[in-house]
């Protein structure tokens, strides 16, 4: 097959696995490696791309995913958690190291190669904990600790990778040890000096409006991309830190905009990630699997159950996390593409290695003694190459068991736990009127979690006296879009009385909760949800289009939510009927009073809820209704 084909088979794969795992609701990552481990058996990627051009795009792809996730890292989200995780990225690391290195020597890997699996197993990583957090939804602490430790760890691991590389070329602890103090100071002088460069740069650019926003993003990937590559050139793996600390700088400028950035970002790290999972897996053959799979299922277990517990409780002993934060963390280590990258580039590096020293054993040294060390060094590394066979599955298969156990069952630890929610069900209402509380006060009856978003004090007053979770600021807030704790929550209904801050806000949130969990009430003067009026047909030749007058009065669609409720309501409508006297009450629907016998009973109903099985779903003029088995939460005439 040629590159072409091979490339468009590889991006569909991925994106048709992505799909699915978001429809099973299953980590992503699981499906991508052994849909690309059956692809591999058929097609290599080695034999169509090539292994320098593989291993080249795969830096590149990497160092692209880590600057992504460090745009996200912002110093104001570690208030109350700068200590456990700086703790999490620099004594767990260690201990994790430690602890890791001895689980494989246990295992029965070759000890030098056992250092080498420790420091490329201390990682965790964004491609992995970044959908687990987007389904999970987690309490923002526990979501801050993990994205900070899966990225920030994830260059510290390669960098600890290459020192212990390059400890075991060298051999001899003397050497080892002069070697790796030179790497590490090399690496963090030149990883710091070109991050600033290119983050000032990047910085000036964009407050003197020199980059048109249109090629911002295109402009912050080539900036990371050449960055990656000179640190790289100059020092051998030290491109991940650079980038990493290239995107915590930017992340955390005052006053830099960097919306457009995010969002291409975004986009195209699924990209990425769901064709680096299924190149790399498919580099796995089911013989080496099979070889190896004695040593990983001890060497796993040990992992699972040893080294992740140990080395977060004693990391984080006497730090401000919560005991309950503490435990999900101890079970919370999936192993992603970093580690499947780096391992098989360490792999190759190690044959290249021996072959230099071969070449070098058979030129011979300037007497017999050191003719003796180049052969015996020669020997030694042909040793490891021979051992390092079983590395790149046996980090393959860590990953496939991490990223099923972890990310299948961490959702109900972390339910049990009280700190996120398998099926986020909960309502946030902007705005807290008096029918919002109402139906806030009747959801939580219902055991459905809700947040009432407000500034007028009068409002937050009653709602607090109601015993209502609530929160008095603005919901296009600063507070409200970036710190604003969301767990639980599953949709928005915007309900102030300004429309524009309505779509605002459902446009915003739309990012967190999915735009189809968004809504806004009916727009002030429209008659009909935009959506669903019907067109107005011109007369003459127009061709059935909108009329020009109403296309000038209408809202345009992109700039609106879905319309809430059932009719859809205004503000000022709603505020209306509750001054007469209707109430937001709750309804069971059965055989004996079905939706149409409510219907019946109650003409002038507003439907805004239904609940079944304990989630709740916004009523809008297009709902398929259940005409049993749900509740109803509707605004009702009192009697």
């Amino acid at each position: 097959m040629s590159p072409a084909p091979y490339l468009a088979l590889v991006l569909g794969v991925a994106i048709v696995c992505q799909l699915t795992a978001y429809r099973l609701r299953v980590p992503s990552i699981l499906l991508l490696l052994v849909v690309g481990f059956g692809l591999g058996q058929f097609v290599s990627p080695e034999t169509v791309l090539g292994r320098d051009l593989l291993f080249a795009g795969v830096n590149l792809a990497v160092g692209v995913i880590l600057f992504e996730g460090s745009l996200s890292l912002r110093f104001r989200d570690l208030r109350g958690l700068s200590t456990a995780v700086l703790r999490l990225c620099s004594v767990t690391v260690l201990l994790a190291w430690a602890l890791t290195t001895v689980a494989a020597i246990v295992a029965g890997v070759e000890w030098q190669l056992a250092l080498l699996i420790g420091a490329l197993l201390v990682v965790t990583g964004p491609t992995v904990i970044a959908p687990i957090i987007r389904q999970l939804r987690p309490t923002r602490r526990v979501s801050s600790m993990l994205r900070w430790e899966g990225i920030v760890v994830d260059p510290i691991g390669a960098i600890l990778a290459v020192l212990v590389f390059q400890a075991i070329i060298v051999g001899g602890p003397d050497g080892a040890l002069a070697t790796a103090a030179l790497t590490l100071g090399r690496t963090v002088v030149i990883s710091t000096v070109l991050a600033l460069l290119f983050g000032v740069l990047l910085e000036v650019a964009m407050r003197r409006h020199l980059i048109p926003d249109f090629l911002e993003g295109v402009t912050f990937l080539a900036a990371a991309v050449g960055s990656l590559v000179l640190s790289n050139e100059l020092q051998s793996e030290s491109g991940l830190l650079t980038v990493t600390m290239l995107g915590i700088y930017l992340a955390n400028r005052p006053g830099l905009r960097l919306e457009h950035v995010r969002e291409f970002k975004e986009h195209l790290q699924v990209l990425i990630v769901g064709a680096l999972f299924v190149l790399l897996a498919g580099r796995v053959s089911p013989a080496e699997v099979v070889a190896i799979a004695p040593t990983a299922a001890v060497f796993v277990l040990l992992l699972i159950l040893v080294v992740r517990p140990a080395s977060v409780a004693l990391g984080l002993l006497g730090t401000q996390a919560t005991r309950q934060e503490r435990t999900l963390l101890a079970f919370m280590a999936p192993r992603g593409i970093v580690a499947a990258a780096v391992t098989s580039i360490f792999a190759l590096e190690i044959e290249h290695a021996a072959d230099e020293a071969r070449s070098l054993a058979a030129l011979g040294g300037e007497d017999a003694q050191e003719s003796l060390a180049l052969e015996a060094t020669a020997e030694r590394l042909e040793q490891l190459v021979v051992a390092s066979a079983d590395l790149v599955p046996l980090v393959f298969v860590t990953i496939v068991v991490t990223v099923a156990v972890y990310g299948l069952g961490v959702g109900r630890l972390a339910e049990r736990l009280g700190l996120a929610t398998t099926t986020p069900n909960g309502v946030l209402f902007a705005g807290a009127p008096l029918w919002a509380r109402q139906a806030a006060g009747v959801l939580t009856e219902l055991k459905v979690p809700t947040l009432l978003v407000s500034l007028a004090p009068a409002e937050v007053a009653q709602a607090r006296m109601a015993g209502l979770r609530v929160e008095r600021t603005h919901i296009l807030s600063e507070y409200a879009v970036e710190d604003m704790e969301l767990a639980g929550l599953g949709s928005l209904v915007a309900a102030t009385h300004d429309d524009d801050t309505n779509s605002t806000a459902a446009r915003e949130f739309g990012h967190a909760l999915g735009q189809s969990n968004t809504y806004q009430l009916r727009r002030q003067g429209e008659s009909l949800p935009r959506r669903s009026r019907p067109r107005d047909r011109t007369s003459g030749g127009s061709g059935g289009t909108l009329s020009e007058a109403k296309a000038k009065q209408q809202t345009a669609s992109k700039l609106t939510a879905q319309v809430a409720f059932s009719p859809p309501m205004s503000a000022p409508e709603l505020d209306t009927a509750t001054r007469e006297g209707m109430q937001v009450r709750k309804t069971r629907l059965t055989s004996q009073h079905t939706l149409d016998d409510f219907r019946e009973r109650e003409p002038e109903a507003v439907l805004m809820f239904v609940v079944q099985d304990g989630v709740a779903t916004v009523v809008t003029p297009r709902s398929n209704l259940p005409q049993e088995g749900a509740t109803l939460v509707a605004l009702v005439h009192a009697r």
